[in-house]
This record gives structure tokens, C-alpha cells and sequence, in this order.
């Protein structure tokens, strides 16, 4: 019996490959055709195909030309083809959960898109710290949500992203380094370095969040020091600062109400 032949444009109509790409698998030794026509064109058997067969799915599964080659040729690197089978299906799926994990972050940018929330409270803990609490945002909205305040802050935080969130931390560590700066100085409270620092900690907090007038002001630095958590945030910074810092917003205030 007399095995069938195929003509390049036939393998290739057959495979889905094109002529060319035959022309080079035959020129680099990959698959060169077992019979030629009394012309000398190309003519495949179906062992040539079978072979194609398995270079056409190596190709998909991303495996180098130079690679394929070996592998059908029997391993010369040692490796049977079930070995590289395995190591090639490891990569895969390596690439399957990589692609869930970019699934599931597509998930959560839509859901924060649609809902308004540009950051997860994930995303604030990893920029801010874990003296970012849902208990102290939470109490923020029970104490103040009703307040003029409390609404214009939410409004305007629902529009920020990753990289607003990024600019409002490194304005915030610029603040707290200030106020460091001012106490470590040596000059008091009341000076003009410690009044410039609390100035810069209200026009923080008025560009980025709420309207704050310097004399509401007053009311946060007063926070700083009755409550216990606001002023651990402040005493981890530096021994002291919360006081400091409270003392240096009321100075702040007082500038600022005798200057009109």
C-alpha cells in the first residue's frame, strides 16, 4: 500500500500554518518533508504530518523551535517529552492563577469604580498603617456625620485614587516630620516654627479633606490630648508631640485671630 502524500499548500490548509512557516521548519531541520515530486517540490507523508501535529501543539504551548526539536528527536538534553510535558503544565497553571489573581483585581477596581470607592481599606492599612482603624472611621461618621464637615470630606475622598492617596500620605509625613522638626528645636509651642507647622497640619487637612477654620482647629489639637489613641499616634512620632502639637494649634489660632 502506498502512503498518501500532501503538497505544502495541502499541510498547510490542513494545519493552519503558512507555506513559509513550512519553508523554515524545513530549512532549520525541524520538519523536512520525507518525498519530493519529480519537480522537487515538497511533498509530506503522514508520518511528516504527525510530526507536524506535535511541533504545531509544542509551538502553542510556548515551547522554543530549538526545543521542539529535541523533544521530538528523542530528548538530547535528557528530558523525555513527558517530563517536559509536566514542567510545561506547571507553567501553565502558574500562569491560570496569575490570571485569576488579575481576574479578581479587575473585580475589585469595577466594584470600587461603580460604587464610588477609588481605595480599599486594604490599600489605606498598607499606605497609612495600621493606625488606620475601620473603628475609628466608623466613630468619625457616628460623632461627625452629620456635620457640613463630615459630608464634604466624604465627598471628596470618594473621588481620590491609589496615587491621591499616595500625594495625601507623603503631605501628611511632610507635616508630622515639621512638627517633630519644631519640637525638637527646643522652642516652644507658642513660636513661630512650631505655628508654621500647625498651620501646615490645617491647611493639610482643608485642602485635602474639609474646610477647617483655625479656630475649629483648635478642636482637633484638643483631641490630640484627650483621647488616648489620637495622642499614641503623636507620642509614637515623638515623646511628647501630642501635647506639643495641641498647644502649637491653639498659638496657631490665636496668630491668626489677632491678625483681622
Amino acid at each position: 500500500m502506498i502512503d498518501a502524500v500532501w503538497t505544502v499548500g495541502q499541510v498547510a490548509d490542513e494545519l493552519g500554518v503558512t507555506v513559509r512557516t513550512l519553508h523554515h521548519y524545513d530549512e532549520i531541520g525541524l520538519l523536512r518533508p520525507s518525498e519530493r515530486s519529480h519537480a522537487g517540490y515538497r511533498l509530506y507523508t503522514s508520518t511528516d504530518l504527525e510530526r507536524l501535529q506535535n511541533v504545531v501543539v509544542y509551538r502553542r504551548l510556548g515551547f522554543p523551535l530549538d526545543e521542539i526539536g529535541d523533544l521530538l528527536d528523542g530528548g538530547a538534553d535528557g528530558n523525555t517529552v513527558a517530563e517536559h510535558l509536566r514542567r510545561q503544565r506547571a507553567a501553565v497553571m502558574t500562569r491560570l492563577d496569575e490570571m485569576r489573581d488579575l481576574v479578581a483585581a479587575i473585580d475589585s477596581a469595577l466594584e470600587k469604580e461603580m460604587s464610588g470607592l477609588k481605595i480599599t481599606r486594604q490599600e489605606q492599612r498598607e499606605l497609612f498603617g495600621e493606625g488606620f482603624s475601620d473603628e475609628y472611621a466608623a466613630e468619625a461618621e457616628q460623632r461627625w456625620g452629620d456635620s457640613d464637615m463630615f459630608r464634604q470630606s466624604a465627598a471628596r475622598t470618594a473621588s481620590y485614587d491609589k496615587a491621591d492617596w499616595v500625594a495625601v500620605k507623603a503631605e501628611m509625613d511632610a507635616v508630622n516630620s515639621a512638627l517633630v522638626e519644631a519640637k525638637r528645636s527646643g522652642e516652644p509651642a507658642t513660636g513661630e516654627r512650631a505655628m508654621d507647622a500647625a498651620e501646615l497640619h490645617r491647611l493639610h487637612i482643608n485642602d485635602r479633606f474639609y474646610e477647617l477654620t483655625p479656630e475649629f482647629h483648635r478642636n482637633l489639637g484638643d483631641m490630640y490630648v484627650s483621647d488616648p489613641r489620637f495622642t499614641a499616634t503623636y507620642e509614637d512620632l515623638e515623646p511628647g508631640l501630642a501635647q506639643f502639637t495641641r498647644d502649637a494649634i491653639h498659638a496657631n489660632a490665636d496668630r491668626a485671630a489677632a491678625s483681622h
